[in-house]
């Protein structure tokens, strides 16, 4: 046995060094490529990578609006289905519109009405022109009356003194000039009550145009109300949360469904603090986004919010207690976004993104202001 054992141990023992020397150049090779990986990224770091500010605390947002009505009622149609696509201007539900239609007829009937008393004031005042014109003639015959008679006692007078004309003619031309004075001043009292009159009228017309003007409001605010059973989308958008139902009673403000603007989506990225020193808007981003593996988008930095997302959340933190701790705070950067045309449909609110801001965009401007 120890004969047979003998042989085989000189022929290991070269096999040893030439398994150290691969393992030494293996060893050899991968320092090699780690220095080499390492320079590589250096050099990217320090040519792209430190200008690159980087988060996936970011999420595609939209202005989304929620429909709901004016008015009050039963509602008799819903036009719309999840999901579904519309525009400004679409009708979206209906409402039972019936007692405001009779609402907007009473009140066309009313303007009809006080169209018609403004109709007869404005006729009351044309008559009145002619009584008054009528009352100033009478007035100048009456004047012209007594100025004959007055010129007839005094021709008549002279003649009565000496005898040559009787008593009698001279005091019957005296009782026709105080009649035709008496004349003269009905004929004044006559003319000031339709100069009155006149007044009173106009004060009726200004009166009628006046409630001529509140039936024309209240017909126009009867219309609204009945303009206003048709709810229309407010903005192009797709419809969600779609709540409403046919017959359900429904109040001013009572949210029906919400109309989301995907054509317009846009992406809020919460930066640290630390990284936010040279953004500036107008800066280029580049986004990865989640959903889609593969497709990056493009878009730029619209603006940062004016105070970190601390300040405004419902409970807003104080610093001035004895248990303070430091946390770095983020601030909400409003990105804007070149959506493709066949990805439109994908982007919804609320899917994550990691974003990447080139903060070398705009640096010059930033620095030298």
């Amino acid at each position: 046995m120890s004969a047979a054992s003998e042989p085989t141990a000189p022929a290991t023992e070269p096999n040893a060094p030439a398994q150290k020397g691969k393992a030494r150049r293996i060893l050899l090779t991968l320092a090699v490529l780690a220095l080499i990986g390492a320079v590589v990224w250096g050099a990217w770091y320090w040519l792209e990578g430190r200008f690159i500010q980087s988060t996936d605390d970011a999420y595609l947002q939209a202005d989304s609006i929620s429909a709901a009505p004016k008015i009050s009622g039963y509602v008799a149609q819903v036009l719309v289905a999840d999901n579904q696509t519309v525009h400004r201007g679409d009708p979206l539900v209906t409402l039972d519109a019936r007692k405001y239609q009779a609402a907007s007829d009473q009140a066309s009937a009313t303007i009809a009405a006080r169209q018609a008393d403004l109709a007869k004031a404005r006729a009351d005042l044309v008559q009145q022109d002619s009584t008054i014109a009528e009352a100033v003639a009478q007035l100048q015959g009456a004047d012209a009356d007594a100025r004959h008679a007055q010129s007839e006692v005094a021709r008549y007078a002279p003649l009565a003194r000496s005898g040559a004309e009787p008593e009698e003619r001279l005091a019957q031309l005296n009782n026709e000039l105080a009649q035709a004075r008496s004349t003269v001043a009905a004929r004044q009292a006559s003319l000031r009550s339709s100069q009155t009159r006149y007044g009173t009228l106009q004060a009726q017309l200004k009166q009628a145009q006046a409630q001529l003007g509140v039936a024309q409001a209240s017909a126009a605010e009867s219309q609204l109300d009945v303009d206003d059973a048709v709810i229309r989308s407010p903005l192009d958008g797709r419809i969600a949360d779609r709540g409403v139902r046919v017959g359900q009673y429904v109040q001013p403000g009572t949210r029906l469904l919400t109309i989301v603007p995907v054509s317009a989506v846009y992406l809020t990225a919460n930066y640290k603090e630390t990284q936010i020193g040279d953004m500036r808007a107008g800066q280029t981003v580049t986004v990865h986004v989640d959903a889609l593996p593969g497709r990056d988008l493009r878009g730029y930095v619209d603006s940062l919010a004016p105070g970190t997302g601390a300040q405004f959340a419902l409970l807003p933190p104080s610093n001035a207690t004895g248990n303070f701790t430091k946390i770095v705070q983020r601030v909400p950067v409003r990105i804007a976004l070149d959506v493709p045309d066949d990805l439109r449909q994908v982007l919804v609110p609320g899917l994550s993104a990691t974003v990447d801001v080139d903060t070398r965009t705009g640096q010059a401007d930033a620095h030298h202001g």
